[in-house]
């Protein structure tokens, strides 16, 4: 039988890391937790004895993970889920074999307010015993995947395909190409002269290529937050913009959408799990909820997975 050794670290004491981490602070954690800040510095104090390096920087502003102290969280994290998954699934094969418990999405916005509803209405029905847990994140740097690396989603709905190379022990499944048409006012009889209005999180390294080409879009002059706000300033008659389709669901009738041609700019929407989640029951039975209604790729239609999705890319 194995042993544990002086230098294991039990589950509290990777509770404990995790809650200084999301603090930010020893006494703040301690609050969390329900104990006192002596007790979370003990701890934390034994766990990097144990561990042999220093996993938080001390100050008066709180204190903040190390880069030693980055890696034990992320892996932390991960373990108490993972533990947290033993039991609930145990009781779920005890009993009638359903999965049960929290199941932590994260997803870009579009995705979370055009996709995600009618995927967790469905397994809400199927299953009800799960307890979907949303988190919106934006899709900038290392946004969605990101998330589930660090050990603080289960799975994530993100974009696929960009420069940055998928992090270490995630796997990734491809639910729909999505393509990216000219939003601009209804009626407008010039609408690439308009200025253009963009965000952050578009024209990722899968469309750069493309825009770049471009010779008529000229360099945003109006950064919006977010596209809802891209949106609503073409509405108005602001501007411009290139947008991909889960975008433009629900978009208003004074924003007019315009093709922009067989050569238009795409993006693959996937989602991304951990390989020990992947298994998981919880995740499983999201995944065939998400591609039981997400738009089906390889569509005989001229129109693409992205805008049957939309279902209003008018020309």
């Amino acid at each position: 039988m194995a042993r544990t050794t002086d230098s294991d670290l039990a589950p509290h004491e990777l509770r404990v890391l995790v809650a200084v981490a999301d603090a930010g602070g020893f006494s703040a954690a301690a609050e969390a937790l329900g104990v006192t800040q002596s007790a979370v510095s003990h701890s934390v104090r034994g766990s990097e004895r144990k561990i042999g390096a220093v996993l938080f920087d001390r100050g008066r502003a709180g204190a903040r993970p190390t880069p030693a102290g980055d890696r034990v969280v992320v892996h932390a994290r991960r373990i108490l889920r993972l533990l947290d998954l033993l039991t609930l699934e145990a009781r779920g094969a005890a009993r009638s074999g359903a999965p049960q418990g929290p199941l932590r999405i994260a997803a870009f916005r579009s995705a979370a307010l055009q996709l995600l509803p009618s995927v967790l209405q469905r397994l809400c029905a199927r299953h009800p015993e799960i307890e979907p847990r949303v988190r919106i994140v934006r899709e900038v740097g290392r946004g969605t995947a990101g998330e589930v690396a660090d050990g603080k989603a289960d799975i994530a709905i993100t974009t696929l395909g960009g420069s940055l190379p998928l992090p270490p022990g995630l796997v990734a499944g491809d639910l729909f190409e999505e393509p990216y048409a000219l939003v601009h006012p209804t009626g407008h009889l010039a609408p690439r002269s308009l200025p253009l209005v963009d965000w952050a999180e578009n024209c990722g390294s899968y469309t750069r290529d493309w825009w770049a080409a471009q010779d008529w879009i000229p360099k945003a002059s109006v950064e919006a937050e977010d596209d809802g706000a891209v949106l609503s300033l073409v509405s108005a008659g602001q501007g411009m913009a290139i947008m991909p389709a889960l975008s433009l669901a629900g978009a208003p009738d004074s924003v007019g959408i315009t093709d922009l041609g067989p050569g238009r700019p795409t993006r693959r929407v996937g989602y991304v799990t951990s390989s020990e989640l992947a298994g998981s029951a919880v995740v499983r039975a999201f995944v065939r909820e998400l591609r039981a209604t997400a738009p089906q790729r390889g569509s005989a239609s001229p129109v693409t997975a992205g805008e049957a999705l939309v279902g209003r890319l008018r020309r």
